[in-house]
């Protein structure tokens, strides 16, 4: 017998059946409604858990990996070293995308999303119990790059379209908020990686801490992927959530389809975004080493700072999405890339101004990240097709995150330890240019999608 629901506006078919059959997938049934909030939260859950092991890996490349793993080389040239390997998970992550959205396509959402989980455990549990290269040598590099490869592999992997279905199913004179509370993970993360990492170093010695005190932040990060991963799973999988999906088309499509008929979008919407994302690493992991290799400043007191600027980041995303919604997406995300614009030429004179003008560089870049990359997703999201949307956003964002924050940090501390950091500067003015350039064709943000 069939029970016919409405979802925010969509008829969707309900079956009922035995619950020894449904499974997983009854486990949270209700009574058939969800809500925009309820959407939400499962995309807090999914992006806090990843950008908790995103800033646990970042932030170790910039305190701790040189050492461990790069001993041999001067900091500067250890930490480069460090900065290559990060940026593996960026190249991976769009590979991991195809590659899972395949599994999707031929098995289910569920198998897909497992195992996506069982390949991020295997590679954070990895990391965490890897030998440092005075054990084991240049195997101890290679395991890292491997690891850290299939962490990229398992970001790609974990899309669950909740962000896409957020944006569809958002009232239409509040998608501004409701693109912004999603973002919101970005801040939870940063402030647990940050907090922890900054509590261990105060806490040990130099020597405890290079030897096993780092390793608990991806002790830490492990165990939040299971519980984030498996609440999602448990999430998506229920039948409402199955159905809502299915209603707006949100299941994947050919890469090669993709890109042939939507792959103008694909690079507009990557770039529209890119003055956000080549901001997030200039504020959070070059701090950190700039301070770390020329030894000016205590780095839990770096630390220390970057959390004050994480409440600026989270009012600001509030903000954003306040912004978004009164004036527009496109108009909100040119504003904000002409002020990081403007920033970007200050950032020689701050870094290099002592230990108050790099905790200005701190604050004020965390407050014009916050503002920026509130509505960052909905420049990611807002062009497609809805049957191209659940690919497409996944695609769009892997390919922002590559062009815009892979290789900032490797780049960043590169050109401003060889010809200055007015080139760091430089480097986060052509990501502003960029996104202007993509706004002035990106006209669909007027509509506010």
């Amino acid at each position: 017998m069939a029970n016919t629901t409405t979802l925010n506006g969509v008829q969707a078919g309900v079956h009922e059946q035995p619950q020894t059959s449904q499974g997983a997938r009854n486990i949270n049934a209700r009574d058939g409604h969800i809500s925009p909030g309820e959407i939400a939260i499962g995309v807090v859950i999914g992006r806090a858990s990843e950008y908790f092991d995103f800033f646990v890996y970042a932030i170790a490349s910039a305190l701790v990996f040189p050492s461990v793993f790069f001993p041999n080389y001067s900091r500067l040239d250890g930490t480069l070293y460090a900065f290559a390997i990060f940026s593996l998970a960026f190249i991976a992550r769009p590979v991991g995308t195809v590659a899972f959205m395949a599994v999707q396509h031929h098995f289910k959402r569920e198998t897909k999303l497992t195992l996506a989980l069982m390949v991020m455990g295997v590679s954070t549990a990895g990391i965490a119990f890897l030998p440092s290269f005075e054990s084991l040598g240049t195997t101890a590099i290679l395991l890292l790059a491997l690891f850290r490869i299939g962490q990229g592999i398992a970001q790609g992997g974990s899309w669950d379209g909740l962000p896409s279905l957020l944006a569809l199913n958002a009232p239409e004179n509040k998608r501004g908020w409701y693109a912004m509370l999603g973002q919101l993970g970005a801040p939870l993360g940063f402030a647990i990686a940050a907090g922890l990492f900054a509590y261990l170093m105060a806490a040990l010695s130099s020597a405890d801490f290079l030897d096993w005190g780092w390793r608990y932040p991806f002790y830490v990060a492990f165990a939040i992927n299971v519980v984030a991963l498996f609440a999602r799973l448990r999430l998506v999988t229920t039948t409402e959530y199955s159905n809502l999906l299915d209603d707006r088309q949100l299941e994947p499509v050919s890469a090669v389809e993709l890109v042939s008929k939507q792959g103008r979008n694909i690079v507009i919407g990557a770039l529209a975004a890119l003055a956000s994302y080549a901001l997030f690493h200039l504020v959070t992991v070059f701090p950190l080493s700039w301070v770390a290799i020329n030894e000016t400043r205590s780095l839990t007191g770096v630390l220390g700072v970057q959390l004050l600027g994480v409440v600026l980041m989270t009012i600001g995303i509030i903000i954003s999405g306040i912004v978004a919604d009164r004036y527009g997406r496109r108009r909100t995300l040119g504003t904000l890339a002409t002020l990081i614009a403007i920033f970007s030429v200050a950032v020689p004179f701050l870094l290099d101004a002592g230990e108050s003008g790099q905790n200005i560089f701190i604050l004020l870049g965390f407050a014009l990240l916050g503002l920026s990359y509130g509505q960052a997703s909905g420049a990611v999201t807002a062009n497609f097709e809805q049957r191209f949307r659940y690919t497409g956003a996944a695609l769009t964002s892997d390919l922002a995150w590559l062009v815009g924050a892979a290789f900032a940090p490797l780049v960043a501390l590169g050109v401003s330890t060889h010809f200055g950091l007015a080139y760091a500067g430089l480097y986060l003015l052509s990501g502003a240019v960029a996104s202007l350039a993509a706004l002035s064709l990106n006209r669909r943000l007027d509509i506010r999608n």
